[in-house]
């Protein structure tokens, strides 16, 4: 124990560190919320990685390759697909647009694109932000409990306050900057972590050239890439869920915030393969360790949710204490939390630049200087990360067999399918008119708690579109809905759009 809680201390001391250096480059809003638009492709491709990953990767997918096995690699397709679209089709567009907008938020981009006097856009998207980013760092802070709980055998309260006040000490003083440096630094570790632990255990595991046939022993459905359902519909609205999380890749503004802060396109073109590389290796990895684990602590048939916890959430802390040497594990328990942190930071910073430009700024005070400002932002990355510590605590006493995997996902599905929609369409279709983007916006955040806690309740289609998941639907609907509007309210100048 003692050993383990020096590495965290460690971890935890370079984290401050970092919070201290970023602290001194915030000099200004633009500097707290995007860097001063001067971050480097290194940084801003692990940043966007780790952000989009956190606990779900290595808490959740680990987990989810227990307890699907081979059909859990559809994530892998979707997520390296989602990534690869943004990052070779959409990141140098939405730079251009956002510099030439001189936009530091989403919110901002919007509102300047759409060339509107009004506020609604504004006010529909900051809303969507801090409600979903709430739910989804409250998930994150979840993650953290159950992460101090499993890996360090402490109290799971007492690791969410851990974790909460360790983030808040860093972000509370570096910002953006704060988050990206740590984000680089996290998402290093996560790589290396992810990566070497499956190759690891495959070496040293018995017979492992068998690894399939013993899985199929275990359960046939495990080696079934389509789920192995004996209601084909089943499988196929299975792989659709699994494969349409990488959606979210395609506009969430944890993520774009950092193309806005990226230097230049030039530094775009380098990070693509560097976000997409990341994104390949770790999530085939971290599938890979829940499939091992599956087959590695199964015996005498016992149910998965015995052996690895409810959702295979001890698959990563079980792996790394029977793979590898203890002070390698204690460096592990800095890896998860390092992928939690690394999204819990920047949702903050999102959800603050939400509340404090977009609605205290933008519409009630335009004329408030950046040192108040910075310093009211700050206030309020706090009082949202102490609402998301309470939605977490309540989470965790109300729903205790609960999933990480899918609770994480309902916060990202909510952001992405309020965003991304209007993202695609503001970058591609020329014709796409404010009226169009709200419709969009309103939509697909509605439809978000709609597939929930309707559609899924159903008798008799409820468990396909439980099968499917929120995002996807979703999605679909915010686009169809967003043309329709469009072309029922067009835009009243074309010439007038900005061409880019």
């Amino acid at each position: 124990m003692v050993t383990k809680l020096t590495v965290l201390a460690f971890y935890v001391g370079i984290l401050f560190f970092i919070g201290y250096l970023a602290s001194r480059k915030i000099k200004n809003m633009s500097d707290y919320y995007v860097g001063g638009k001067k971050l480097g492709f290194w940084s801003i491709a692990f940043s966007a990685r780790a952000t989009g990953e956190s606990g779900w990767l290595l808490i959740g997918l680990t987990g989810m390759g227990a307890m699907a096995g081979i059909s859990a690699y559809w994530v892998v397709i979707g997520e390296v697909l989602g990534v690869a679209i943004s990052w070779f089709f959409m990141a140098k567009k939405f730079k251009r647009l956002s510099d030439c907008y001189d936009s530091i938020t989403v919110p901002d981009y919007l509102e300047s694109h759409f060339k509107t006097n009004k506020h609604t856009l504004r006010v529909i998207s900051a809303t969507a932000l801090s409600l979903f980013v709430v739910i989804y760092v409250s998930s994150q802070i979840d993650a953290t409990g159950i992460a101090f709980e499993s890996m360090l055998d402490i109290n799971y309260y007492w690791g969410i306050l851990i974790g909460f006040v360790i983030v808040m000490i860093y972000i509370f003083f570096g910002g953006f900057v704060a988050a990206v440096w740590s984000d680089f630094f996290q998402g290093l570790l996560m790589f290396l972590g992810l990566v070497l632990l499956p190759v690891v255990a495959y070496f040293v595991m018995d017979n492992s050239a068998a690894i399939g046939s013993q899985l199929h022993q275990i359960d046939p459905a495990l080696t079934d890439i389509w789920g192995g359902n004996e209601d084909p519909w089943i499988n196929v609205f299975t792989m659709v869920g699994f494969a349409m999380i990488g959606l979210g890749f395609l506009g969430s503004p944890q993520v774009y915030v950092r193309f806005m802060s990226i230097k230049n396109e030039k530094q775009i073109d380098k990070g693509k393969w560097v976000a997409v590389a990341f994104t390949l290796l770790t999530d085939a990895a971290a599938v890979s360790i829940g499939i091992l684990a599956r087959v590695f602590f199964t015996e005498n048939g016992e149910a998965a949710d015995e052996i690895l916890g409810v959702g295979g959430k001890d698959v990563l802390s079980m792996m790394t204490e029977a793979f590898m040497p203890f002070i390698v594990t204690a460096v592990y328990i800095a890896i998860v939390l390092a992928a939690i942190m690394s999204t819990i930071d920047s949702l903050l910073v999102i959800a603050s630049s939400a509340i404090t430009r977009d609605f205290y700024q933008k519409i009630y005070h335009p004329d408030i200087k950046d040192a108040d400002l910075t310093r009211f932002s700050r206030w309020t990355t706090i009082v949202m990360a102490v609402i998301a510590l309470v939605i977490a605590v309540s989470i965790a006493y109300f729903s205790p067999d609960r999933q990480v995997f899918w609770v994480i996902i309902f916060g990202w599905s909510g952001i992405a399918a309020t965003f991304c929609p209007v993202i695609i369409l503001s970058l591609f279709w020329k014709n796409y008119s404010e009226q169009g983007a709200i419709a969009s916006m309103i939509s697909g955040f509605l439809c978000v708690p709609f597939v929930k806690f309707v559609l899924q309740e159903l008798d008799s289609v409820g468990i396909y579109f439980e099968k499917m998941d929120v995002l996807f639907p979703s999605f679909v609907v915010a686009m169809l809905i967003g043309i329709l509007f469009s072309k029922l309210y067009p835009v009243k100048s074309i010439k007038s759009k900005n061409k880019f």
